[in-house]
C-alpha cells in the first residue's frame, strides 16, 4: 500500500489508484456480465419470464448489495489499519472475522425475505401470474445469498491487501460457471433437466458457491494473504470491532438501499405502467448498470486509498487520492454517455436483437430510457467516487442522510409525479432517477470539498 516518495506525488497517486481501480472495475464489469448471462438466457423464454426474473432479481439484488455494503465497512477499517502500521495483522484479522460473522447474520435475514417473495410481489400490486413465477424463482435463488455476501467480504480483504487481480480472475470463473449452468438447466442441455426460469436461479446458486470456494483457495495459496490467518479462531467474538463495523456499515447499507431502492422501486412502478415498459426498463437499466461498474470500482479504490492515508494521518495525500479517483471516473463516464446518446440500438445488442419485430415496443421504450441514462452518467460516476472517498474517511452517517433525501424525497417523488400524473409515464420515471442522482452528487461534492472545515480529516500528531 505504501508509495515510494516521488517528485510528482500527483502522478504517484494516479498510478497507485489506477493499479488498484483497474482490476476492481474489471471485476465489477465482469460481475455484470455474470448477471447479463441470466438476462440473455431468460429473455429467450419470453417477456413474462423476463418480467418475473426482473422483479425477483430486483428484490434479491437490493438486499444482497445492501448487506455487501454493510459488511464492506471492513474495507476502510482494513485500509486505515494498514496505514497506521501498528499491529496490522491482528487488527485486520479481527475486522475480517467480524465482517464474516455479520455476513452470516445478514444472509439469514435476506433468505427469510426471499422465502416470501410471491407475497411481497402481490403486495406491490404486480400481476399474479408474474408474482407466482417470481416467487418460485426466489425460492431457489435465496440459497445464493450467504455465499455471495461472504465472498464480498473476502473480496474486500484481498483488494485492500493489494491483490485485486484475484477478484478479476474469480469473476471470470463465475462467468464460465454461470454460462455453463444456464446452458444446462434453462433449456435442458448436457443431460440436465429443462427447468426454464428456475434453471437460471439454480445456475446462480452454483456460481455463488464456486466464487466463495475460489476466494478461500486464493487466500490459502497466497503467502501475503495467508499470514493474516483470517479463518483462524473464527468462533472468537470481537464485540468492539463488531460495533465499529455496524457504526460505519449501517449508513453505507442505507445509502445503497436509497440508491438501489430507487431503481428497484422504478421497476415496480414500471410493472404498474405496463409489461413492455417494464421489459424496456430492465434492458436499459442493465446497460446503465454495466457502464456504472467502472466508476463503482474506482470508488472502491478511492475508499482504500483515502482510508490508507487517513490511517497514516496524511491530509494532503487524502485530497490527492480523492481528486485522482474523481478525475478517472469523469473521464471514463463521458464515453458510455456518448454511446447511449448516439448509438442506443447498438448498445442494446449486448442483450437483445433490437431488430426483432416481436420486441419492437420493448426496444422503443429502452431507447427512450437510454437517452435519459446518457444525461446522468457523469453525475452517477461522481456520486459513486465521492461516496467511496468519504467512506475512506469513515464518514458515512451524513452522506446517508444526503442519499435518503436526494434519492427518495427528490428522485422518487419526481418519478411518481411525472410517471403517474403526467403523460410522460415511463419516461417520467426515468427523469426522476436522473434528478435523484444529480442532487446526491452535488451534495456529496460539497461535503468532500469542505471535509477539513467539517472536521472529517485526521488531526495531525504533534511533531
Amino acid at each position: 500500500m505504501s508509495l515510494d516518495p516521488a517528485s510528482n506525488p500527483w502522478r504517484a497517486e494516479l498510478r497507485a489508484t489506477l493499479l488498484l481501480a483497474a482490476p476492481l472495475a474489471a471485476a465489477n464489469l465482469l460481475q455484470m456480465l455474470v448477471y447479463a448471462i441470466d438476462v440473455i438466457f431468460v429473455a429467450r423464454l419470453g417477456e413474462e419470464a423476463l418480467s418475473a426474473s426482473s422483479l425477483g432479481v430486483s428484490l434479491f439484488g437490493i438486499m444482497m448489495w445492501c448487506f455487501s455494503g454493510l459488511t464492506g465497512a471492513c474495507a476502510p477499517l482494513i485500509a486505515a489499519e494498514l496505514g497506521r502500521g501498528r499491529h496490522a495483522v491482528r487488527e485486520v484479522r479481527r475486522s475480517v472475522r467480524m465482517a464474516l460473522w455479520l455476513a452470516l447474520a445478514c444472509s439469514l435475514a435476506g433468505m427469510a425475505v426471499c422465502a416470501y417473495g410471491e407475497d411481497f410481489m402481490l403486495l406491490t400490486g404486480q400481476d399474479p401470474v408474474v408474482s407466482r413465477r417470481a416467487g418460485g424463482f426466489l425460492a431457489i435463488l435465496l440459497w445464493a445469498m450467504a455465499p455471495n455476501i461472504l465472498a464480498s467480504v473476502l473480496r474486500n480483504f484481498v483488494s485492500a491487501l493489494g491483490r485485486p487481480l484475484f477478484a478479476t480472475a474469480i469473476t471470470v470463473l463465475a462467468i464460465l460457471v454461470n454460462s455453463l449452468g444456464n446452458y444446462a438447466f434453462v433449456f435442458g442441455n448436457l443431460g440436465a433437466p429443462a427447468m426454464g426460469l428456475d434453471g437460471s436461479a439454480l445456475s446462480s446458486v452454483i456460481t455463488s458457491f464456486a466464487m466463495l470456494a475460489a476466494y478461500v483457495v486464493a487466500i490459502g495459496s497466497d503467502r501475503r494473504l495467508r499470514r493474516y490467518h483470517v479463518f483462524g479462531n473464527w468462533w472468537r467474538p470481537e464485540w468492539q470491532r463488531f460495533r465499529e463495523l455496524l457504526r460505519i456499515g449501517v449508513p453505507i447499507a442505507l445509502i445503497i438501499l436509497a440508491e438501489g431502492g430507487l431503481f428497484t422501486s422504478a421497476a415496480f412502478l414500471m410493472g404498474l405502467i405496463g409489461e413492455a415498459q417494464l421489459a424496456g426498463h430492465t434492458v436499459a437499466l442493465q446497460v446503465a448498470a454495466l457502464a456504472f461498474q467502472i466508476p463503482f470500482g474506482i470508488g472502491q479504490a478511492a475508499t482504500i486509498r483515502v482510508g490508507f492515508h487517513y490511517g497514516a494521518g496524511d491530509r494532503a495525500a487524502i485530497g490527492r487520492a480523492g481528486a485522482a479517483a474523481l478525475l478517472m471516473a469523469m473521464t471514463y463516464m463521458a464515453v458510455p454517455a456518448l454511446l447511449m446518446l448516439i448509438e442506443p440500438r447498438w448498445v442494446l445488442r449486448l442483450y437483445i436483437d433490437p431488430e426483432a419485430p416481436e420486441r419492437a415496443a420493448m426496444v422503443g421504450f429502452a431507447v427512450t430510457f437510454l437517452r435519459v441514462a446518457a444525461a446522468f452518467q457523469l453525475f452517477d460516476g461522481a456520486q459513486a467516487v465521492l461516496a467511496g472517498a468519504l467512506r475512506g474517511l469513515q464518514d458515512t452517517r451524513v452522506p446517508m442522510l444526503m442519499a435518503l433525501g436526494g434519492y427518495w424525497i427528490t428522485g422518487f417523488g419526481t418519478s411518481i409525479w411525472l410517471g403517474f400524473f403526467t403523460p410522460l409515464a415511463g419516461f417520467g420515471v426515468w427523469i426522476g432517477l436522473a434528478v435523484g442522482l444529480v442532487v446526491v452528487s452535488i451534495l456529496l461534492l460539497w461535503r468532500w470539498r469542505n471535509r477539513a472545515r467539517l472536521g472529517l480529516e485526521p488531526v495531525p500528531s504533534p511533531a
